[in-house]
């Protein structure tokens, strides 16, 4: 046991590193046979014609790249450079490139050449013994007749397209048939005069039908003014601008852009590189397309196959695609396109642009519209409502006024008595003056106007009592609310004698102008003046007062009724404008109510509390028609 456990240890770190050794040695391994199966990269010499970001060129340089990313199997080493010579024919300047690129790859000659464009082409199999005598070249992106086919050595392959300048002239003569004048637009470079002749050649047939202007004698500047006033049914057919007739170079899309802006005539071409912005459109050849199937070759190349075994016939133009916007602007109808031609940047309608903005804004205009809808149907029966509880207000405060005068009716009779009985006893005493030999005629005279005197009061008396039962409608006047609390007290006033209550009144100097229906608002002052004087019955003769007072508080004119009696009940404070609430043996419990709901139609409030020193306070305000 003892020399177990010494041994143990030993036994167990020699485990350790023994199994540390081999998971090493798997791991280098491992690394070395994964850099045994890495694939070489392959190097890839691109040249460009004149430069590499002339148009159409540039087009077709970008699609070569991504399509010899997206094709190929290996790491690509791209090496790319542009055949300046091309731009003026220079033998010198093109010997002198020759020993540059000899130097630059001597000993290391790329495993693919890319010949991108005419002039490229044209270098490489000028020099083909000299330059790479064995490294394949593709030839691609230029015309069928550029290409000296004779020449052509086991170790090129040519992707090539086929110019047919009659079929670019015909179809956008369909479908602009008035144009009379054809402005063509090509430069001065070596390139560009051999395709010059080559139009001039294939469209000599047009002679008679169009005129078709040359500009090739021009520098860009001069061409730009004569293609600023070409004369109606005029077209210009864009072929390249490479360098001018003054020796200018004109990279990248500034030429083009220039014409499209001060040109007064549409344009057309044979390329789709130009298409996007300043062409009209019709049959072109496909940058895409033919740096596609360019690729394609190139990764049979770069895959062993023979490079002059691999036979790919020109390709024609692509199917006619127009831009919609140049169809619009110079008004070419789509009915004149020829059949499956494709119409881009179609700007959608207003419609397909903001369809779902559409549908949300008209969603909420109709969910609007219910609810306006729904709101002026509510307003309508509201209105209808108010209409209604004015009349049944008025019926009840035309049913309170007779419960009212019925109280008033003994007080009433002895105010009506009073005139009529002194009209009796003037009477028979004028009868008895006018039975005398000598009537005395000043005493007539007064007892006459003692008569009329008191007819007025009494007939006063009576329009009072009639205006305070007429039942009439409710309606809003301009009126002055001391005028109304004026007569209300005094067609009180008899009321108050009789129950032995002082009745007093103080009303502001200053007028209080309202709006107000004077009936309605006499019925709340009379109920109130009527609760006080029924609330104070039991108290001793000398103990009854009740006071109306006005006054103008802000923007409301107020009035205040107050009386000496017991007050209310603190708890029933907030109860006593509610329907059917009466602290009456006899009461029908609809005087407070009539006056709470008569106040709030004028826009009024009305409020009661208990005065310090005994007694109850109604306090009505209303809004002022002018701040006096």
């Amino acid at each position: 046991m003892h020399f177990w456990l010494v041994t143990l240890p030993w036994r167990s770190l020699y485990s350790r590193t023994v199994t540390a050794a081999l998971v090493v040695a798997l791991l280098l391994a491992t690394m070395y046979q994964s850099q045994a199966a890495a694939p070489e990269p392959k190097r890839v010499l691109i040249l460009h014609s004149v430069g590499r970001e002339f148009r159409p060129w540039n087009a077709y340089a970008k699609d070569i790249r991504a399509e010899l990313d997206r094709q190929s199997r290996w790491p690509i080493d791209v090496q790319e450079h542009s055949l300046v010579a091309a731009r003026s024919g220079d033998p010198r300047a093109e010997e002198l490139f020759l020993e540059y690129i000899q130097e630059l790859y001597a000993g290391t000659p790329p495993d693919l050449i890319v010949s991108v464009g005419a002039p490229s082409a044209g270098f490489f199999q000028r020099h083909r013994r000299d330059l790479f005598p064995t490294a394949p070249i593709l030839f691609t992106v230029l015309e069928q007749r550029r290409v000296q086919y004779q020449s052509l050595t086991g170790n090129d392959a040519v992707v090539a397209v086929r110019h047919d300048f009659r079929v670019l002239f015909d179809s956008f003569l369909n479908i602009s048939p008035d144009t009379k004048v054809v402005a063509v637009i090509n430069g001065n470079s070596p390139n560009e005069k051999y395709w010059q002749k080559e139009m001039r050649r294939e469209l000599q047939p047009l002679d008679g039908r169009i005129e078709i202007r040359w500009y090739d004698d021009l520098s860009y500047d001069e061409v730009l003014k004569k293609t600023a006033s070409l004369p109606p049914h005029s077209a210009i057919f864009w072929y390249q601008m490479i360098v001018d007739a003054a020796g200018v170079a004109h990279e990248g899309d500034r030429a083009l852009t220039r014409l499209y802006a001060s040109a007064n005539a549409p344009i057309f071409t044979h390329d789709d590189a130009f298409f996007g912005q300043e062409i009209v459109g019709g049959p072109m050849h496909s940058a895409l397309g033919g740096s596609r199937r360019a690729m394609e070759v190139a990764m049979r190349i770069l895959g062993g196959e023979k490079p002059g075994d691999i036979k790919t016939p020109p390709s024609d133009f692509a199917p006619a695609k127009y831009d919609w916007r140049e169809l619009q602007r110079w008004k070419i109808s789509e009915s004149r396109l020829p059949p499956g031609s494709q119409i881009l940047f179609r700007e959608p309608t207003v419609w397909r642009r903001y369809s779902w903005q559409i549908s949300l804004i008209t969603a909420v205009m109709l969910l609007q519209a219910g609810f306006i809808t729904a709101l002026l149907h509510q307003r309508r029966r509201r209105q209808l409502a108010e209409v209604q509880a004015r009349q049944r207000m008025a019926e009840l405060a035309h049913v309170n006024r007779f419960s009212t005068a019925g109280v008033l009716t003994a007080s009433l009779a002895h105010e009506i008595n009073q005139p009529l009985g002194s009209i009796l006893t003037n009477a028979e005493t004028a009868q008895g003056i006018l039975k005398s030999p000598s009537p005395d005629i000043v005493e007539l005279n007064e007892i006459v106007d003692d008569i009329v005197r008191d007819d007025r009061r009494a007939s006063e008396v009576i329009r009072r009592m009639k205006s305070l039962l007429t039942k009439t409608p409710f309606e809003l006047k301009s009126l002055d609310l001391n005028d109304v609390a004026r007569e209300t007290v005094e067609f009180l006033s008899t009321l108050a004698v009789a129950r032995k209550t002082e009745l007093t009144s103080l009303i502001t100097p200053n007028s209080l102008p309202i709006l107000g229906d004077a009936i309605q608002l006499q019925q709340v002052i009379l109920n109130l003046v009527v609760n006080g004087i029924d609330a104070m019955k039991d108290m001793p003769a000398e103990n009854r007062a009740i006071s109306v007072r006005t006054s103008r508080v802000g923007e409301f004119a107020e009035l205040s009724v107050s009386d000496r009696g017991p007050g209310i009940p603190e708890n029933k404070l907030k109860e006593i404008f509610e329907p059917f609430f009466t602290s009456k043996a006899d009461g029908m419990g609809m005087g407070l109510s009539i006056a709470r709901t008569i106040i709030e139609a004028h826009s009024g409030e009305i409020a009661a509390k208990n005065r310090d020193h005994g007694g109850a306070s109604f306090k009505i305000r209303l809004p002022l028609t002018q701040i006096v």
